[in-house]
């Protein structure tokens, strides 16, 4: 392939797949992501390997399953000697870097004990999950009474009171809060403010700000690098909290929602995982319709802003004249329930939180074939690293990735022996829910099997499964889990689950291409075992070459 020089690789936090212009939504206007679908291939059944930020993250960043990688929620560290995509791309001579947001968190206990320094090199990468790190900004700068969700520097909070915002948290008090009708703060947090404008010049919110860095970058660092680099830049938005600055707050109302997915027998008679999630706060704020409706205004006006960014970003890379040798990927990590099947936030495994939109942009002649087409092939969100190796000219490394590159479909080829089925997993032994199940950490898991007609959960600790029939039940309302009817459908499921975890996924040090070359070579190393007698020896001579002649001294 004509290699690109540069991948500029854009993740949403919290962005469902259903929620732009060229995936289908009647009412959001989206036509700068649209534009970019029009020139590119839109994946339209991309699965995320785990439906929270932390687990899905470290899935794309290593091309593995959360069970592999060992990284199952926000804050448990990626273990040291994880292979990234830096490391990946490094070798294949691309740099990785990040503007924005990982979610990571550093295993400084491996740290200290292999005696790594976190002002080395390595250790800074290490503790930046493989990037080297232009700006990071996690993005909650949350703050309670035992203290900080992230202790981190906060760039942006940085940047806020350089312009005057007046603050211990300007990214709470101004960013993600407005003003209520007595002066006072309406915190973000609170849904029921949602409606308002948050208190701050739109160009100084969130994602203007990420984009300005990204160009800063473009015009003063990228220009001076020697060699071609893999930028992640990634937005904290339209992740919660649910407030948008104006002009985007008050854009969308009720006539430009899509109806809510959900029905009453849902709640008839649930499967427990189910009605434990369902159950608790954010599914019960969610069940009311004030609730959804003030979220659902200001998530669709985050998303209208993060589209006009996408404009200024993409006008900026026609005008430099890089459009035309930087690939452009538009992915998210997880979706947002937004009250569908009764449900807040993401947790469990229904389109609406682990479908992702994926647009894959390439400006190489190899793909005009594709460009504006939509693929319906099952594709994981583990499959971008190999797919960025391809790019980059390497050879992905097979005993690492368990994911497969994206490339042939780009360029017009389907590859044999495409997966038939995508796995989500999800641990949940960190949640209230877990406790309120009575499950042990090691029982609070869960994973999902879909493929082109089921939708399957399977749940440790004893509880039955959930089972949709995608053909006939396409918005999953009706779980035929506990159906004795769909009995061979749920051993099917079972299979492919069972098929899954007997992957080969820890043989991580040693390639099937090393392994094929050394079969039967110990026995030209001497290792020469099974010869019975003289006569045998006689057939193996050279390899025992070393091993006959006379005696150089008798000792007996």
């Amino acid at each position: 392939m004509t290699k690109p020089r540069n991948i500029l690789f854009i993740m949403f936090d919290q962005l469902r797949f259903d929620y732009l212009g060229c995936a289908g939504h009647p009412h959001l206007d989206t036509p700068h992501i649209d534009w970019l679908a029009s020139r590119s291939v839109r994946f339209a059944r991309t699965y995320v390997q785990a439906p929270v930020c932390g687990a899905s993250r470290m899935s794309f960043y290593t091309g593995r399953y959360i069970s592999s990688h060992g990284a199952t929620w926000n804050g448990i560290p990626l273990r040291v000697g994880e292979w990234t995509m830096g490391d990946h791309l490094r070798e294949a001579g691309m740099d990785a870097l990040l503007i924005g947001r990982t979610h990571m968190k550093v295993d400084s206990g491996g740290m200290q004990r292999l005696g790594l320094a976190p002002d080395s090199i390595i250790g800074a990468r290490l503790a930046e999950c493989g990037f080297d790190v232009m700006v990071r900004d996690d993005g909650l700068w949350a703050s309670g009474p035992d203290g900080n969700y992230d202790d981190r520097h906060s760039p942006y909070n940085e940047y806020l009171r350089e312009q005057g915002y007046e603050a211990d948290n300007p990214w709470h008090d101004h960013a993600n809060a407005g003003i209520d009708d007595d002066g006072d703060i309406a915190s973000g947090w609170i849904y029921a403010n949602a409606n308002k404008p948050a208190n701050i010049r739109e160009e100084d919110s969130e994602t203007p700000w990420l984009t300005r860095e990204m160009i800063r970058f473009l015009d003063e660092g990228a220009p001076r690098r020697e060699r071609p680099w893999m930028c992640h830049l990634s937005y904290i938005k339209p992740h919660w909290p649910y407030i948008v600055p104006a002009p985007y707050h008050d854009i969308y109302g009720s006539d430009s929602f899509m109806p809510v997915v959900r029905h009453p027998d849902e709640l008839v008679d649930p499967n427990p995982i189910y009605a434990a999630f369902s159950g608790n706060v954010i599914g019960t704020a969610f069940k009311q319709d004030s609730v959804r409706e003030a979220a659902l205004g200001a998530y669709m006006g985050l998303i209208k802003q993060i589209d006009d960014q996408m404009g200024v970003l993409f006008n900026h890379l026609r005008a430099s004249g890089q459009i035309d040798d930087t690939v452009i990927v538009i992915t998210s990590d997880h979706g947002d329930y937004l009250g569908d099947h009764w449900l807040g936030e993401k947790d469990l495994f229904h389109d609406a939180s682990v479908r992702v939109p994926m647009i894959i942009y390439d400006p190489s002649p190899q793909a005009d074939a594709t460009r504006g087409t939509v693929c319906d092939a099952l594709v994981e969100s583990i499959d971008l690293v190999p797919t960025f190796v391809e790019m980059a000219g390497g050879t992905p490394r097979d005993e690492w990735l368990e994911g497969r590159s994206l490339v042939p479909f780009v360029h017009g080829e389907r590859p044999d022996g495409w997966r038939q089925y995508a796995i989500s997993e999800y641990d949940y032994s960190i949640t209230p829910m877990a406790s309120q199940l009575g499950l042990s950490a090691k029982d609070a898991r869960l994973f999902m099997v879909a493929d082109d007609r089921w939708k399957f959960m399977h749940a440790e600790g004893g509880f039955p499964p959930m089972l949709f029939d995608l053909q006939n039940d396409p918005m999953e309302l009706r779980d035929l889990g506990r159906d004795p009817a769909y009995g061979d459908a749920v051993a099917a499921c079972y299979e492919k689950l069972f098929e899954w975890t007997r992957r080969c996924s820890q043989r991580t040090t040693i390639s099937e291409r090393q392994l094929v070359q050394r079969r039967g070579k110990t026995r030209r190393k001497g290792i020469v075992l099974g010869i019975s007698d003289d006569e045998a020896a006689d057939a193996n001579a050279e390899i025992l070459s070393r091993y006959r002649g006379k005696a150089s001294k008798r000792h007996i």
